[in-house]
This record gives C-alpha cells, structure tokens and sequence, in this order.
C-alpha cells in the first residue's frame, strides 16, 4: 500500500474482532511512531500498551469519572457503565502521551511531534490490514485515569488508540475541497 492510498483509505472504525494486536506487530508499528518529524530531535512520544489489569483500573476510573459527570435525573450506574464498556472496542489499548519540556514553545512543538507518531502507528496498522480509532476520552483527563495508566506528571495525554481486526467496512465520508481550507499567499 503506497501512502497516499493508506491516508485516503484509513478510516476510524469502531468494531473489532476479539483477538488482541500480537507484541511482534505492536513492536513494528510503535518502531514507526519515531520517523515522526520531531524538531530537535527530543523523542517525547510515550505509549503504552494496556494489558489486562491497567484496563481494569482504567475501566474502573472511566466509571468513576462518568458517573460523577452525569446528570442528577440520570442513572449514575449506566452512565459509568457505558463509559467503561467504551473502553473494551477494540481488543488492543495504546495511551499515548506527551514528555512535557521546561520550554514551552518545544512542549507545543513536541506535542505536535506526538501526534504525528501517533499517526504513523495508525497508518502502519492500516498497512497491515489492522483498523484503528484514535479517541480522546475523559477519564484520561483525570487523575484516576492517569493513574489507571502511570501517566507522569510531566506527560501529557494526547489520546488513545484502540487497535485490532475490523468487523466492519466503511466508505470514505466527503471532504471539502482544497479551496475550502487552503489560502495560497503572494
């Protein structure tokens, strides 16, 4: 698969067959994520692969979290439920984080940097017939789901990427046109 094939044919899917990403392709695709363009070469991409407990606490603290958010008239218990069940889509979790820099123009730089290291992972599992969906969930936007996951204090969440096998096909949605976004300056 070429890139410009990979990019236009990557789609966030949301149902997964069961059976987990194996380490040896998780290893190759997080070997991608550090060709990511990187300004002064500072490598501040973190990830970190949910295994069975850490998913446990993560589920638990994404309950937690969605309950004490959830409207006075509605049921806390299906509230927190839901949110937790979001988190069991896909048979492979990566949390992916930011390291953060004293400098707060190479922080902003850096966190660019990572996203694009996370978009290679997506891409790279593209490539190999894996689906992916990069979410940006609540609860780790907590303490008790940085916790879940040992998210330092000097990291920064940037998202989660929910990997496997599709159960699913979608057609690409429409896109604007290069004129809608795009200024070509004198």
């Amino acid at each position: 698969m070429d890139v410009e094939e990979a990019i236009r044919t990557r789609r966030t899917v949301k149902a997964y067959e069961p059976l987990p990403v194996d380490r040896g392709t998780l290893g190759e695709l997080l070997e991608l994520a550090r060709w990511a363009p990187n300004h002064n070469l500072t490598n501040p991409w973190r990830f970190r692969v949910v295994g069975p407990k850490a998913l446990e606490r993560l589920k638990g603290a994404a309950a937690e979290v969605a309950a004490a958010g959830a409207p006075r008239d509605a049921d806390r218990g299906e509230v927190g439920r839901v949110a937790a069940a979001k988190l069991e889509r896909a048979p492979t979790l990566v949390v992916v984080s930011s390291k953060r820099a004293g400098d707060i123009v190479q922080q902003e730089e850096d966190m660019h940097a990572t996203a694009c290291a996370a978009y290679n992972v997506l891409l790279g599992a593209h490539a190999r017939g894996l689906a992916g969906y990069w979410r940006t969930p609540a609860v780790m936007r907590s303490q008790a789901g940085r916790n879940a996951v040992g998210l330092a204090d000097d990291e920064r969440f940037v998202g989660v990427l929910y990997l496997g096998r599709p159960r699913q096909t979608m057609d690409p949605p429409e896109r604007r046109a290069v004129g809608d976004y795009a200024t070509f300056l004198d």
